[in-house]
C-alpha cells in the first residue's frame, strides 16, 4: 500500500505526490456512500494500477480543512487584499480572518498594489495596517514588479503548507507569478462594472515553494458563518478574547450586558470601532442563520 499527499483536485482526479512523482488517481465509490471526499492536502494510501494511475483506499485524519477553499491539513494562510482596484475591504478581510481563527489557522495579510495609492489614501490604508498589528498580525505590504517580493514572501513560507486565498481580483495569480514565474497562471481583468475581479483560478493546488507548499485557490468573495456559533465569535476576534476577560458574566455576547469590558475598551479607543461593528454584523448573521438539522 502506497501513501503519498493529494497535491491537486481536477475533473474527477485526485493527484497525489509520492516519492517524488505525482500519481493520477481516483477515490473509492465507498467514499461517495460514506460522505467522505479527499481534500488537496490529505494524506492518503493508495494503490497503483497501471502506469501512472492509482485508486486511493484511505484518508488519514485531518489537522484541519477549510470547506471554501477546498483544502486540509494548512498551517498557515495568506489572505492578499488590494490596497486599490478593488478597494480595501475591511469587513471582508475579518470575515476572512475569523474564519481562519475558527479554524486555528495562523494568519499573514496580504495587502498588493501598493503603489496605486495616493498620499492620502496611503496614509489611510497605513493606518489600517497599523490596527491589524496592534491586534497581533503580520501584514506584508507589496506591488506587481517588487524587487522585494521573493524575500518577503520565503520567509513566510519555509516548511510550511500555506493557503493563498482572498478577494477575487486582487492579485493572488499575479503574486505567485512574481514569486515563481514559470508557473505562468492565467490574470484576470478588474470587472469595472461589478468593481470585482473575473474568476480566473479553476482548480485547488499545492505548489513547491520557497522550501514549503502553497496553495493556488479558486477566487472568491464570500464567507458564511456555517459552523460558527454565537458562543465562539469573541474568541475569532483576539482583541476582544483578550479583554473579555474583565467581562462580568461568563460568555458575555458583549451586546448589552452590564460591566461589559469589551463595550468599554470601544469607548475608550481600546478597540477599533469597526472591528467592534463588524463583530456585531457577525453576530447577528450567526443569531439569523438557519438552523442546521
Amino acid at each position: 500500500m502506497a501513501k503519498g499527499q493529494i497535491r491537486k483536485a481536477l475533473s474527477g482526479f485526485y493527484y497525489v505526490h509520492s516519492d517524488g512523482e505525482l500519481i493520477q488517481c481516483r477515490g473509492r465509490g465507498v467514499f461517495r456512500n460514506r460522505g467522505i471526499s479527499p481534500l488537496v492536502g490529505d494524506f492518503v494510501d493508495f494503490v497503483v494500477e497501471g502506469d501512472n494511475d492509482g485508486t486511493i483506499t484511505a484518508v488519514h485524519e485531518r489537522h484541519n480543512e477549510l470547506v471554501r477553499p477546498p483544502v486540509s491539513n494548512i498551517d498557515q494562510a495568506i489572505l492578499v487584499f488590494s490596497a486599490k482596484e478593488p478597494a480595501f475591504n475591511t469587513i471582508l478581510l475579518d470575515k476572512f480572518l475569523v474564519a481562519l481563527e475558527s479554524f486555528h489557522i495562523h494568519p499573514i495579510i496580504c495587502l498588493t498594489k501598493t503603489d496605486l495609492l495616493t498620499s492620502e489614501e496611503n496614509d489611510g490604508i497605513q493606518q489600517y495596517i497599523k490596527d491589524y498589528q496592534e491586534i497581533g498580525y503580520e501584514v506584508i505590504q507589496t506591488y506587481k514588479g517588487d524587487p522585494e517580493i521573493l524575500v518577503k514572501i520565503q520567509q513566510v513560507l519555509e516548511g510550511k503548507t500555506t493557503v493563498l486565498a482572498g478577494q477575487s481580483g486582487v492579485g493572488k495569480s499575479t503574486l505567485l507569478n512574481t514569486i515563481m514565474p514559470s508557473l505562468e497562471l492565467k490574470t484576470g481583468v478588474i470587472s469595472e462594472a461589478l468593481g470585482r475581479g473575473k474568476h480566473t483560478t479553476r482548480h485547488v493546488e499545492l505548489i513547491p515553494l520557497a522550501g514549503g507548499l502553497i496553495a493556488d485557490t479558486p477566487g472568491f468573495s464570500s464567507f458564511d458563518f456555517d459552523t460558527l456559533e454565537k458562543e465562539e465569535l469573541t474568541s475569532c476576534f483576539p482583541e476582544l478574547q483578550r479583554i473579555s476577560e474583565d467581562c462580568k458574566f461568563r460568555g458575555c455576547l458583549h451586546l448589552k450586558e452590564p460591566k461589559c469590558a469589551v463595550k468599554a475598551a470601544v469607548e475608550n479607543k481600546e478597540i477599533k470601532q469597526y472591528r467592534y461593528d463588524h463583530y456585531l454584523q457577525f453576530l447577528q448573521e450567526i443569531i439569523d442563520r438557519k438552523p442546521r438539522y
